[in-house]
């Protein structure tokens, strides 16, 4: 497949034709690795999309080129892109102008919603906090049910994110599995 994905993009990002390192990029809501559901795509595009509150305005003006790839899964990242900037002005312009088969719309908006509502778990201090990460303690908490006292300066090592909960937590402390509030710990 990286050789067929190759000759489509003339090894150029699809979405920005960088060609600094590419990867292939299976877009979501798609699982399958298959040439319909992959992009490819150079790595400053993917870490926007991944994280697309650090995204710069200015490097997706070449989406006014590549919204009109004929490859479905070019377009959902472009359609997905243009609505997260459209509040910059030029992207809404530019969304009023895309054509999209509709189901090619609708894979876009159920993995935009995704995107959208994606839960975004983050320390005392505002720092994003991932599944195995190492955090602190900021202050003594009563550990309810355990009879115990978690102190200020206790490490908690690899903690895990509650998917429905951005406040919540989980992890070991002094070998007893809890849930802690992220407002009560920072990322080591």
């Amino acid at each position: 497949m990286i050789q067929e994905l190759q000759a489509r993009s003339d090894n150029n990002c699809e979405l920005c034709t960088s060609t600094a390192p590419l990867t292939a990029y299976i877009v979501a809501p798609k699982m399958q690795e298959a040439l319909e559901n992959v992009a490819h795509i150079c790595t400053t595009c993917e870490s926007q999309i991944k994280e697309p509150e650090t995204a710069d305005v200015n490097h997706w003006r070449c989406l006014n080129d590549s919204m009109w790839s004929t490859e479905p899964a070019v377009q959902v990242l472009a359609w997905r892109m243009l609505n997260h900037l459209k509040g910059e002005g030029w992207p809404q312009d530019l969304l009023d102008m895309m054509y999209i088969e509709d189901e090619t719309l609708s894979w876009a908006k159920s993995g935009y919603q995704d995107l959208a509502t994606a839960i975004k778990h983050r320390d005392s201090n505002g720092a994003q906090l991932k599944n195995g990460d190492d955090v602190v303690l900021i202050k003594d908490l009563d550990v309810k049910g355990a009879n115990f006292t978690a102190k200020r300066g206790a490490a908690v090592k690899r903690i895990s994110l509650v998917h429905d909960n951005a406040e919540h937590i989980e992890g070991k402390v002094e070998g007893q599995h809890i849930v802690i509030l992220t407002k009560y710990v920072k990322k080591q």
